[in-house]
């Protein structure tokens, strides 16, 4: 990890949605980093599942009810967020989480954005920039984050590797698409809120490969030593058998991503993530194996 000096002593962060899937990863960084957590949990009965992960504190609210934020805010140094995924208020959430941020005095702010939010042909893209508007008019030291497709989204599809002996999704096997651990993204969201040398700045975050779903399978394959075939379902059988939690909204929104992939792939290059880490960002062939060694324990 890179190292640094903290910009003060046991800076104080607030994380939203520390409980969740990528949130959950910055909480760890920034605790190796020497700072206090504070979890945004919504549900209290999943308070007790973010204290292994380092956090000192609790606070008890949800996006959508301000007062909650309000006190949430209180005493706070620093905010790491990232909106949940495809709801349609994405953009007001951020905004709102912004302005309290701002009210209550706190000094520095990083947004996990999306890579490419200016891409018009997608909505889920575009939602990013109101939030990205509000910091830059905010006064706050902000970092914008800005990451490709997430390494760990092929998680999801991990039980269907190990079962049937393919890995699909709704897209050619062909198309190109730029990844990245999310890991990496949360050592520099930590960096950010901890150190002065990201502050307003926007970064835009991928790995080094940029493979096709063929090579993927190939990794794959060479990972658990048995061959591995690379698949292009439809959307709606991929939804049905990834049991996504979304709404026929936020599907709509997902496959839009998809078809924008079927026609020109997604593309990124890793010079800002390699040269703020200080070492080549995770693999892709690495992370794979690590799924491999975990399914043979």
């Amino acid at each position: 990890m890179s190292q640094a000096t903290p910009t003060r002593p046991s800076p104080t962060v607030l994380v939203v949605g520390a409980t969740g899937r990528f949130a959950g990863l910055v909480v760890p960084a920034l605790v190796e980093r020497g700072a206090r957590v504070r979890a945004l949990v919504r549900n209290p009965e999943r308070a007790s599942s973010v204290r292994h992960r380092g956090v000192s504190e609790i606070a008890i609210g949800d996006l959508r009810d301000r007062p909650s934020l309000v006190r949430a805010m209180e005493g706070i140094d620093g905010v790491f967020h990232i909106g949940p995924a495809f709801v349609p208020d994405e953009a007001e959430l951020g905004v709102t989480l912004v302005e309290v941020a701002k009210q209550a005095g706190v000094r520095k702010f990083v947004f996990s954005s999306v890579i490419q939010p200016t891409n018009t042909q997608l909505p889920n893209h575009t939602a990013k920039i109101p939030v990205e508007t509000a910091l830059f008019r905010s006064g706050m030291e902000y970092t914008i984050l800005q990451p490709a497709n997430f390494f760990q989204n092929i998680e999801g599809a991990w039980r269907t590797v190990m079962t049937d002996g393919t890995f699909g999704e709704p897209f050619p096997v062909t198309s190109r698409v730029t990844r990245v651990d999310y890991r990496d993204v949360a050592e520099v969201a930590a960096l950010a809120l901890t150190d002065d040398r990201l502050a307003y700045g926007t970064f835009e975050l991928c790995a080094t490969e940029k493979l096709n779903r063929k090579e993927i399978a190939t990794l794959m394959s060479q990972a658990l030593g048995r061959r591995i075939e690379a698949t292009a379902p439809d959307f709606e059988t991929w939804a049905e058998r990834a049991a996504l939690p979304y709404d026929r909204e936020q599907q709509r929104l997902l496959a839009n991503v998809h078809a924008h992939y079927v026609d020109h792939g997604s593309g990124g290059n890793d010079l800002v993530l390699r040269s703020i880490l200080g070492r080549p960002p995770r693999s892709l062939k690495a992370y794979i194996q690590e799924l491999a060694q975990r399914a043979d324990t």
